[in-house]
């Protein structure tokens, strides 16, 4: 069930996603400074390709909360308000609610991505 869940998000939601983090991502890593934060994106990239059976463990400090206030101010937001929508839409079926939640958990971490750290779900509950 999880592959075939990862494949329809991907052709219908993840695949534009994606490509979305990763040009942010590569817009970030222009300067050296913005190396970390391309980094992260590149990372989150990858889980909004594939959502289902990864879970987002979020931990942080001072650090994280100055670069996620950073990241809002250039980017995140309109990041989030895109996953956010996403997941209206997909609610809007009884059929597309499972995508819809996955996309309000990968909107959560388009608001806050430093300081999460993503992990299967079997590593959680093993």
């Amino acid at each position: 069930m999880k592959t075939l869940g990862n494949l329809i998000w991907f052709i219908v939601i993840g695949f534009w996603n994606m490509l979305a983090w990763g040009a942010v991502g590569l817009l970030w890593s222009i300067t050296i400074v913005g190396i970390p934060v391309g980094v992260q994106c590149f990372k989150i990239a990858g889980v909004f390709a594939f959502p289902f059976k990864k879970e987002i463990i979020y931990q942080g400090g001072a650090g994280s909360f100055l670069l996620n206030i950073l990241w809002l101010i250039f980017g995140g937001l309109e990041l989030a308000m895109a996953a956010f929508v996403s997941g209206l839409i997909c609610c809007i079926t009884l059929i597309g609610i499972p995508f819809g939640l996955q996309c309000f958990k990968l909107a959560r971490v388009a608001l806050m991505p430093f300081g999460s750290r993503i992990v299967p779900v079997d590593f959680i509950y093993a």
